[in-house]
């Protein structure tokens, strides 16, 4: 663990890694819980982005309550290692791509760039894995679709 990580930044953290409290003063609260005041919980929150432990500090969108029935994940084939990192940024600009990862490829697995988006339907996703191919270029790819759900929750780093 990061020695910078004090134990008060540990009762933050955990604190911000579950929901936040729906009430007119959730920083207030956090504080409370925490064993702080409101001022140093919101110091807090700038100091772990500036030292960038969290990129951003919001909401998460439950699709599917939302109506976004399908979700895909995009599978690509980028022989070429140099042009990964650009072409990896071109997908991850698509507003519809809520995650896009490189992994390593096998000789009965020839993907390297994975990506997830969201929509109302099956054809919605695929318009979007379309207008992606026609961006980079790419044209080896498919697409998986969830069928069911076993688990989805965000990690607990402090318990």
């Amino acid at each position: 663990m990061n020695p910078e990580i004090t134990e008060l930044d540990k009762k933050i953290m955990k604190c911000l890694q579950d929901d936040i409290p729906r009430t007119l003063t959730p920083y207030k609260d956090i504080a409370e819980s925490a064993g702080t005041t409101e001022d140093v919980v919101l110091e807090r929150i700038n100091h772990y982005k500036e030292k960038k432990w969290i990129r951003r500090f919001g909401a998460t969108l439950r699709h599917a309550k939302a109506g976004f029935k399908a979700n895909g994940m995009g599978i690509w084939v980028v022989p070429n290692e140099g042009d990964r990192q650009r072409i990896g940024e071109e997908m991850a600009s698509f507003r519809e791509v809520s995650h896009c990862y490189e992994r390593p490829s096998y000789s009965d697995w020839p993907f390297h760039l994975f990506t997830m988006v969201h929509g109302e339907s099956k054809a919605e996703c695929e318009d979007v894995m379309r207008r992606i191919s026609e961006k980079t270029g790419l044209k080896e790819y498919d697409i998986l679709y969830s069928s069911k759900e076993f688990k989805k929750s965000s990690m607990k780093y402090f318990l």
